[in-house]
């Protein structure tokens, strides 16, 4: 079993930042990527991006380029989303996920992700 645990959401005026943390716990593997999802409410669970094992390679879906980054530190089994000028349509619960081993440079689909913390809210006020 892999445990996911996130912090970090909260409230935030319109073009601020928050930085979100997810620990990885349990049997991951080795070289396993690692990504965010969010959701906000009435709508379906979206991709936000995914990071590599290494931290060579990111990806992250059009709405969010530019402003948000993920990072990573392997001795801590921690994944990092800092998000900087953020908007109101970022409003949602976040979610890290497991994307699977072997993506020791390369990063997985969206799909391959099937592992799941609790969520942490984002809300970002106008």
């Amino acid at each position: 079993q892999v445990q996911l645990v996130e912090s970090g959401g909260g409230l935030v005026q319109a073009g601020g930042s928050l930085r979100l943390s997810c620990a990885a716990s349990g049997r991951t593997g080795s070289t396993f990527a690692m990504g965010w999802f969010r959701q906000a409410p009435g709508k379906e669970r979206e991709f936000v991006g995914v990071i590599s094992w290494s931290g060579s390679n990111t990806y992250y879906v059009d709405s969010v380029k530019g402003r948000f980054t993920i990072s990573r530190d392997n001795a801590k089994n921690t994944v990092y989303l800092q998000m900087n000028s953020l908007k109101p349509e970022d409003t949602a619960v976040y979610y890290c996920a497991y994307c699977g081993g072997g993506y020791y440079y390369t990063v997985p689909l969206p799909d391959r992700c099937d592992r799941w913390g609790q969520g942490t809210q984002v809300t970002v006020s106008s």
